[in-house]
């Protein structure tokens, strides 16, 4: 039996490469942030390699943007998440975990500050704006928090800087990871950040103007002909590889950034005013008791984890895997998971309780793609 048919409405909002990407062959769709995130053009083993080797444009609108900007925007920014970003400057992104009051992850975005008093948030899967709203409005800041009309479209694989080049200019090349700046792209000005959902490289392009989004997929489709471009999208296979992890998969707001393997990027000990230091006090003292690992489940290719897989040492529980897939590439069923700390040193020897079967899973050093 085949899985269910998606029926698409209008509560499921279009993006400005909507029509794009359904003339390049989109076989199949998830939906994020109450819009469609294509999963596959190919397969998802076909995309996998391609990703590796040539260049890919994803639409990522779904990445939808929250602006926060106003006299107070910084300080609001700075409640809601344990990072420190006192050293942020204009142009840098930063990854930042933002946490409920009780330290629970409710999001993992990438921040971008615009200007001293302007950001723009580029959110997970998860109603951000409502909860920054409610406390812009509780805590009486002066900043305006709304949804801007930009639209993320990504460039990402090992060719991705030749084609940037030929939309934006060769000085695009000489951009540093995780900033961003303005460059000149027809009549318009967009910004440009070196980062994306993938382990190859690439730039997220900011595209201001829904109506502008056809022209901007099409220039580049065509300047990337003789680099084998593709439309494509994140990759189940190589984000796992890559130890990236997916929110509402990976974690949820059950968990904390420490737990998520986020601990470098909670300055506890000077952002004492983040809305959840309470709730993060004790596991910056003393550490998390469970932790996502990489795993290598052992035997033939599993199907993707489309729920929580117990993981076991005899009878006892010690984790669970969130996400797994084959890897063509390392010829192993990669995997991620949440383990408890007696059992998550890498080389130990767990069983995972698969939809085929009781299989060997190995914790890894670090991810696969850092072997």
């Amino acid at each position: 039996m085949g899985l269910p048919i998606l029926s698409v409405s209008r509560r499921l909002r279009r993006t400005p490469f909507t029509d794009q990407i359904v003339e390049s062959g989109v076989k199949s769709y998830t939906v994020y942030n109450r819009m469609l995130l294509p999963t596959s053009f190919e397969s998802v083993e076909d995309d996998y390699h391609h990703l590796k080797r040539d260049v890919q444009i994803w639409d990522v609108s779904c990445e939808r943007q929250i602006e926060i900007i106003g006299p107070d925007a910084a300080t609001l920014v700075q409640r809601l998440t344990p990072r420190n970003l006192a050293t942020m400057k204009i142009g840098q992104c930063r990854y930042i975990p933002v946490v409920d009051e009780t330290g629970g992850m409710i999001n993992d975005p990438v921040l971008l500050k615009l200007a001293d008093d302007r950001f723009w948030i580029s959110i997970a899967d998860s109603d951000l704006i409502f909860w920054i709203k409610g406390l812009a409005q509780g805590s009486q800041y002066n900043a305006k928090i709304f949804e801007p009309d930009v639209h993320p479209l990504a460039i990402q694989g090992p060719k991705s800087d030749e084609l940037a080049a030929r939309i934006f200019g060769p000085e695009i090349t000489q951009l540093g990871f995780f900033k961003f700046a303005p460059y000149k792209w027809r009549e318009q000005t967009l910004y440009v950040g070196r980062s994306g959902y993938s382990r190859q490289g690439g730039f997220e392009i900011y595209l201001q103007g829904f109506s502008n989004g056809a022209q901007l997929f099409n220039d580049l489709m065509e300047a990337g002909a003789d680099l084998n471009v593709r439309a494509g999208c994140p990759n189940l296979i190589e984000r796992i590889e890559g130890g990236l992890l997916s929110y509402g998969n990976d974690m949820t707001s059950e968990n904390s950034p420490f737990e998520c393997g986020l601990g470098k990027f909670c300055n506890l000990d000077i952002v004492t005013n983040c809305f959840g230091f309470d709730g993060l006090r004790e596991e910056f003292i003393n550490g998390p008791q469970q932790q996502i690992r990489s795993l290598s489940i052992d035997g033939p290719a599993l199907m993707p984890c489309t729920d929580v897989w117990s993981l076991y040492v005899r009878d006892e529980l010690a984790g669970h895997i969130t996400s797994a897939a084959w890897s063509p590439d390392f010829d192993t069923n990669v995997a991620l998971g949440m383990v408890h700390k007696k059992y998550w040193d890498a080389g130990t020897v767990l069983t995972a309780k698969t939809p085929d079967g009781e299989r060997q899973a190995l914790i890894m050093q670090g991810s696969f793609a850092d072997q």
